[in-house]
């Protein structure tokens, strides 16, 4: 299997050095963005000011790359002291030049044409550490590759792709280890989380989402359904340096919509685990929708947040799940602290003390269909959200519609789709989307700005004030992040479905964004 690096002539680059406290102390270089999410809490929040709400209306296009791409363009870039790296769909990773666009170097993996996909083959970006970025690919392969020259340091095989296996996750890397998981729900896998080591690519522990006869959780899977459940992962985690734990969210069971042959509550499906990153054992876990049949995977990323709860100081991690639900747990052990929903939800009547809902009766998926809020799509899909601790406010794409669900046969046969059934849209609904703004502690919400169609696409909150997002129609604009009004629009030539992120140099604030099949870059006019 042959591969592509190519390294653009005449181009200067420094040579990359990104150790682990680099990135545990991102907050201390504001101009660079080392990781998906821009530091280990899943924030998506930029402390540079530079362009905040007095001037966002000089905001113009600075420069332009162009993909050669046709899939969903779903990558967040890095940017290390000048340098960009992203991914793009299915199989390349590039190295940027941020002051101009120019390319400094492509990697291209050869892949192979018998994968198994359910959603086209997307991937969402790169870890770096030291001088190595790494790249989980969509033949469920882990790569590393040179930061300077973009040469393979090596390609190895996480699980087999025949059997559905597949990585579209922007790893996480945490001390000397690189974290990333599997893809693949709709294929009746086991999932998994692996950390490798960072200089050998030995795999160092693998933690199953879903428990074996060995776990103490085991027996929430009727008879052997727990061998091809699914609970897959496929967008990042988040990290606490404090307690060494990192907490990754995971996929629907496996049927999807047919729970008769996976009886019990279907552990860890649509659950929060936080793991000790030394040992890859588990802490705690909390499960958000106990034996889903909605497809409502919980592969949101944990947003951790200190502050006060009821009067007393407390390490949160917040999320809006896709079932409609917006939840704070406490970080350390993850126990429940507060919930509501941030959608309209028909499927439960409320959560319990512990967290766990009060699912209606009549609302499972039956063979006629059954009509439920929210949609397959969920109240929030895998989109970044965002957290400012200037306003104390979550923000998240919501999405306001409704689905009839269905269930149909569930034979597992391996490679072969698992899913049981499906959904069927309201032919007379017309759904929409927002940002919606919720108190951080209590999910209240504090405003919300209108879309016409659903939200797909990922929030960016700044020091400066302002909220960015976009919408699948190709607009990208910027929101006053403590009141949502409007404040800049630009269109673009393609839809988002990805999420915005910001760094500066020379002196100069970007922000960035891949939107169609291009990475648009925006800065200041001069005024």
């Amino acid at each position: 299997m042959k591969s592509l690096a190519l390294f653009a002539l005449g181009a200067t680059l420094a040579a990359q050095t990104v150790p682990y406290e680099r990135i545990r102390d991102a907050e201390k270089e504001p101009h660079n963005w080392l990781t998906y999410s821009g530091n280990y809490n899943g924030q998506r929040y930029s402390p540079l000011d530079l362009i905040n709400t007095n001037n966002v209306k000089r905001l113009k296009v600075a420069w332009v790359h162009h993909t050669n791409t046709t899939e969903s363009h779903e990558t967040t870039p890095i940017v290390v002291d000048g340098i960009m790296f992203l991914t793009e769909g299915p199989n390349v990773v590039k190295s940027i030049d941020t002051r101009t666009g120019n390319l400094l170097w492509r990697y291209q993996k050869t892949i192979p044409q018998d994968l198994r996909l359910c959603c086209g083959r997307p991937n969402r970006g790169v870890a770096i550490l030291n001088d190595t970025v790494y790249y989980g690919s969509i033949d469920a392969h882990f790569l590393a590759l040179d930061a300077k020259t973009g040469r393979l340091k090596w390609d190895i095989e996480m699980a087999d792709h025949k059997l559905g296996y597949s990585s579209t996750v922007a790893p996480l890397a945490v001390k000397d280890k690189i974290i990333l998981g599997v893809a693949g729900g709709e294929y009746g896998i086991r999932g998994f989380l692996d950390a490798y080591d960072a200089k050998t690519g030995k795999r160092v522990w693998r933690f199953h989402t879903i428990p074996g006869p060995d776990d103490k959780d085991f027996g929430t899977w009727e008879g052997d359904s727990w061998k091809m459940g699914s609970a897959a992962i496929w967008t990042t985690g988040s990290y606490d340096p404090a307690t060494n734990t990192t907490i990754w969210g995971t996929g629907n069971p496996g049927p999807d919509w047919n729970g008769d042959v996976r009886k019990g509550d279907n552990l860890y499906s649509c659950s929060f685990v936080g793991l000790d990153v030394d040992t890859g054992k588990k802490k705690w876990h909390f499960q958000f929708t106990p034996h889903d049949t909605h497809d409502w995977d919980a592969t949101q990323v944990p947003v951790l947040i200190d502050g006060t709860f009821r009067g007393a100081p407390a390490k949160m991690v917040t999320t809006a799940n896709r079932n409609g639900f917006y939840y704070v747990l406490d970080r350390t052990t993850g126990k429940f602290l507060a919930g509501k929903p941030f959608v309209k939800q028909t499927w439960a009547k409320g959560l319990d003390d512990n967290g766990k809902p009060m699912v209606l009766p009549g609302s499972e998926p039956t063979e006629e269909g059954n009509l439920v809020w929210p949609s397959l799509a969920g109240g929030t899909n895998w989109h970044s959200p965002s957290y400012s601790p200037q306003t104390n406010l979550f923000y998240v794409a919501a999405r306001e519609q409704g689905a009839y669900f269905y269930k149909g046969e569930a034979e597992y046969k391996p490679g072969v789709i698992f899913n049981g059934g499906g959904q069927r849209n309201l032919p007379d609904e017309q759904p929409y989307g927002a940002i919606r703004a919720l108190d951080a502690t209590t999910g209240n919400l504090k405003w919300e700005f209108r879309t016409q169609t659903p939200q797909g696409v990922g929030v960016l909150s700044t020091k400066g004030g302002l909220l960015f997002t976009g919408t699948t129609q190709g607009d990208f604009f910027a929101l006053h992040a403590a009141t949502g009004e409007l404040l800049w629009r630009f269109k673009t030539n393609g839809g988002m479905n990805s999420n915005a992120m910001s760094y500066a140099v020379d002196g100069k604030q970007y922000v960035a964004a891949a939107i169609g099949r291009s990475l648009y870059v925006f800065d200041l006019m001069e005024p």
